[in-house]
């Protein structure tokens, strides 16, 4: 009898008989054969020492020592070490959800400093206390569009990152809403495109900046043109960028999300990482999530609470914002300490080293015979060059040398097996960009 279920075989049966099956393996009728656990039969137990053994000899098998050019919405940054170590202090690292005001004040102005950060960087008026990642946050917003305009009608621009597409799609795959995706044209969104598709129906346009392939645009005219109409727009941004470009709301964009990995969190095999938003105050009623806000106690002292929670744990069905049950309080802490410690100076000094190196890299990449470097928009510190061979197999043999070399946009793109995203960050010597440079060369030879 497995000792950590309760059931007795007796109970078992009563239980399968209530369900009109004889035995436990019909409950898994539904599942191919091909699909189903091969055994429930584990292995004998281990030592802690051989555990820790077995573990560290799986760990060596994964390649944490090559050089990444790669990026498409995740960067390797450099991290300043009191990032770390503030977070991991107790206080912080063991806390619980703030429902009890009185006891989880150092947690609630963490997540409201956080929240001050946010707005500062992306000149929005208001922020809540975060979503699970990038992905989500835009379709939180999407959602928070829709509900505002009263329409159902996504414009969705071909720059926004094609991994946030497919969850948008995938969460709204049984709902009626329209989606309907523009070209990207010499790697900047189609003003005509857009203008096109724009009606009275129409509740948002979904915009990035810097979009997926790292080129960069001013936004202004497109979402002026969206409000002419009383549409709202969203603008999915890469946080760091913001050290330099223009912000969104100055822009004119409503609501602001993106993928808050850039700031202090670490690549970590995909995760946890962070999804913020901001918007306009105006629309805070309809943001999901938690929203932190300052106020005074009964003796006038400065505190902070849960302003805003407009969960389904507290309204009910339908009249819930969001089924978003948390937010991501630890690392949206790392943000705000990485955005603390940095400083606004800082961030604007590691933007332009960003966009100096990849600038760099692009002039050493374009002495390649073999490679174009796609220069029809700006950039950031992301863009695109094109190979005269399959992009996945280059990116398997730069492996080999010791690069992460970029990411194959034939994955989802057809027709472009041959480009290839190249990020560069501050953390990316003169001398990491040459061998780089030197060893693609070799690859395409």
């Amino acid at each position: 009898m497995n000792p950590y279920i309760t059931n007795t075989p007796q109970e078992v049966e009563q239980m399968l008989k209530a369900i009109g099956v004889e035995i436990l393996d019909a409950l898994f009728a539904g599942i191919a054969p091909a699909h189903r656990p091969k055994s429930f039969d584990l292995p004998k137990g281990l030592s802690e020492y051989e555990v820790m053994r077995h573990v560290t000899a799986l760990s060596l098998k994964n390649n944490v020592h090559v050089v990444p050019f790669i990026g498409g919405g995740y960067y390797d940054h450099y991290i300043p070490t009191a990032v770390s170590s503030l977070t991991s202090r107790g206080e912080f690292y063991t806390a619980y959800t703030p429902y009890q005001p009185e006891c989880a004040q150092g947690t609630l102005q963490a997540l409201f400093e956080y929240q001050s950060s946010m707005c500062a960087l992306t000149g929005m008026e208001v922020s809540n206390a975060s979503l699970y990642d990038g992905g989500t946050a835009l379709y939180e917003a999407m959602m928070m569009a829709i509900r505002i305009t009263g329409r159902d009608r996504v414009i969705m621009d071909g720059g926004v990152s094609p991994i946030y597409r497919k969850i948008l799609k995938t969460y709204t795959h049984h709902l009626s809403y329209q989606f309907e995706e523009t070209p990207i044209v010499h790697g900047q969104s189609s003003r005509d495109e857009i203008y096109q598709r724009l009606d009275r129906d129409t509740a948002v346009v979904i915009l990035q900046n810097p979009n997926f392939f790292g080129a960069i645009d001013d936004l202004t005219d497109i979402i002026a043109k969206a409000h002419s109409v009383g549409a709202l727009v969203i603008v999915s941004v890469y946080p760091v960028s913001l050290g330099l470009l223009k912000t969104p709301a100055e822009m004119g964009a409503d609501i602001v999300t993106g993928e808050g990995q850039s700031l202090g969190l670490p690549l970590n095999f995909g995760g946890p990482y962070l999804g913020f938003m901001c918007a306009r105050k105006k629309y805070i009623r309809k943001m999901p999530g938690r929203i932190v806000g300052e106020t005074v106690d009964s003796k006038g002292q400065r505190c902070f609470v849960n302003t805003l929670q407009a969960r389904e744990q507290h309204i009910r069905r339908e009249k819930a914002t969001s089924n978003i049950c948390t937010n991501v309080s630890l690392c949206a802490l790392q943000a705000a300490i990485f955005m603390a410690v940095v400083g606004k100076n800082g961030l604007k000094e590691m933007a332009q080293l960003n966009l100096d190196k990849a600038e760099y890299a692009k002039q050493v990449l374009s002495k390649i015979k073999s490679v174009e470097v796609k220069r029809s928009a700006p950039t950031f510190n992301e863009f695109t060059i094109h190979l005269h061979k399959d992009a996945s197999e280059v990116v398997a043999a730069m492996m080999k040398k010791g690069f992460a070399a970029g990411f194959p946009l034939g994955r989802y793109y057809p027709g472009m097996e041959r480009y290839l995203l190249v990020a560069v960050t501050e953390k990316r010597t003169k001398q990491e960009i040459d061998r780089y440079a030197k060893a693609l060369q070799e690859v395409l030879d």
